[in-house]
């Protein structure tokens, strides 16, 4: 018996750009459907849970950020459900926003689609894993923070200064994260964070 498509939800509220991520994914054997706007999206989901969803960041009245929030109050209910930002906006603070509210990946525009499949494939894959493995450690924003600015190799002191914070108080977010992580040293934590996509 043939294996069920996996269902993907696209939400973008340019329609060319929907129709070409949906024609692509189609392509590699995904059952993909789109939605154009953040509360179309929200209620797509609630009406037929989707295997992943594929959102827009930057959408009038509701941004992507803001579908996910809402997503995240309705998560007991619908369970886990992988999720992939689309953005043009490659900065990592927006990228921070959305892994703090607990996005998969990123995948920028104009998208690589050999990319995007590997990312998808890839959250399948880790989907089936996470039933085998131990629950990743939870890192709380500011350990977050302090570890991301390690990995752009900032010292505790530059990172001190542009966080407002002193040394010292760096120092125990980075130990507290490293304990947290099973990691002997801070490179090792920003490796084992980078690997989990904590940061």
């Amino acid at each position: 018996m043939a294996q069920a498509r996996r269902k993907i939800l696209c939400i973008e509220d340019d329609r060319e750009t929907a129709a070409l991520i949906a024609e692509e994914l189609v392509d590699h054997g995904f059952d993909v459907s789109t939605a154009y706007s953040g509360q179309e999206g929200l209620l797509a989901i609630m009406k037929a849970t989707p295997d992943l969803v594929l959102c827009d960041v930057s959408m009038p009245t509701m941004s992507g950020f803001e579908v996910l929030a809402r997503l995240n109050e309705f998560a007991p209910r619908l369970g886990r459900i992988p999720f992939v930002f689309l953005t043009a906006l490659a900065d990592r603070d927006n990228e921070l926003k959305g892994r703090r509210l607990g996005a998969d990946d990123y995948v920028t525009k104009p998208i690589d689609f050999e990319r995007l499949v590997f990312i998808i494939n890839a959250r399948f894959a880790g989907v089936a894993r996470t039933k085998l493995l131990p629950k990743l450690p939870k890192l709380n924003d500011r350990e977050i923070e302090v570890l991301t600015l390690v990995a752009r190799g900032k010292t505790s002191a530059e990172i001190a200064r542009k966080l407002r914070l002193s040394k010292r108080t760096v120092d125990f977010h980075i130990d507290n994260a490293r304990i947290k992580l099973h990691a002997a040293t801070r490179t090792e934590a920003v490796v084992k964070a980078a690997h989990d996509g904590l940061i």
